[in-house]
């Protein structure tokens, strides 16, 4: 409690820290903030001609939506996914990348970690913007269910952060642990229904197989955001409850391993 009164009075410093990241992002680039868009396009393009196209993938009609493009399947899912990898990737290096400032200046080190969740948050949002136009284009209701999405935007950034602090503790200790973490990711996607629908594990795996997976959080997220997105409907009260129980522990955890850590950054940074 003692750490979040800190990071509260220190709200002046993570909203510059923050605005800083918005600034820096595509500094010099071109395109600026169009590759915000571009990526996941150029994503989602990718894997819907692998999936959709040499692989015969068939999305599942929306629900109340009537949806059936395999685009905008794909899109509900890999939206929150690139949220949740840009905030562990940009949160690992954000100690050991400000090193003199943490070695040199006092103040509440996570707001460096929270600095780069509120930069993924902005840019989430802007295209979290764009595709429910997509969708409204197409003839989804999807409007009642903003709120929802903003609500599981919020647990994801509290999954997403608690991941991040531990992530940029450790990375100080460990420089190995950059490349590693690349390799978990790989993995990580590939186990969770993005790319196909959770019907195929189903049809595909023993039991003991699926109650494993059951605890990637990742797919309860995913699941939600396509139910409130994709088939324009409420997520179970099940998986909101999975949800929630995952993104406040993983918070509260994350930040009181990054305490304990923490406190040889300045010296090991």
């Amino acid at each position: 409690m003692g750490a979040l009164s800190n990071v509260i009075a220190s709200r002046e410093l993570l909203w510059n820290l923050t605005l800083r990241e918005l600034r820096t992002k595509y500094r010099r680039s071109f395109l600026g903030w169009s590759w915000s868009l571009l990526n996941p396009l150029t994503t989602v393009a990718l894997y819907g001609f692998v999936f959709g196209v040499l692989f015969n993938a068939v999305a599942p009609i929306g629900e109340n939506s009537g949806l059936t493009g395999f685009a905008y399947f794909l899109l509900c899912a890999i939206l929150p996914w690139n949220f949740f990898s840009m905030i562990v990737n940009t949160s690992m290096g954000a100690i050991a990348g400000n090193a003199g400032l943490v070695r040199r200046v006092a103040f509440q080190r996570e707001v460096l970690v929270f600095a780069n969740v509120g930069h993924a948050i902005v840019q989430f949002l802007i295209e979290l913007v764009l595709l429910v136009v997509v969708l409204l284009a197409a003839g989804s209701p999807v409007l009642p269910y903003i709120p929802v999405v903003l609500g599981l935007t919020l647990l994801l950034a509290l999954f997403g952060a608690g991941i991040g602090l531990v992530l940029s503790a450790l990375a100080v200790y460990f420089k190995d642990l950059t490349y590693l973490w690349g390799i978990v990711m790989q993995v990580w996607f590939f186990l969770t229904p993005i790319v196909y629908a959770p019907e195929v594990l189903k049809d595909s795996l023993p039991d003991w197989a699926l109650n494993v997976l059951s605890a990637n959080a990742m797919q309860h997220f995913v699941a939600g955001y396509r139910d409130a997105l994709y088939h324009a409907r409420l997520p179970s009260v099940t998986n909101v409850g999975m949800m929630l129980f995952a993104g406040v522990l993983t918070f509260v955890a994350g930040w009181v391993a990054f305490t304990r850590l923490g406190r040889r950054l300045p010296e090991e940074v």
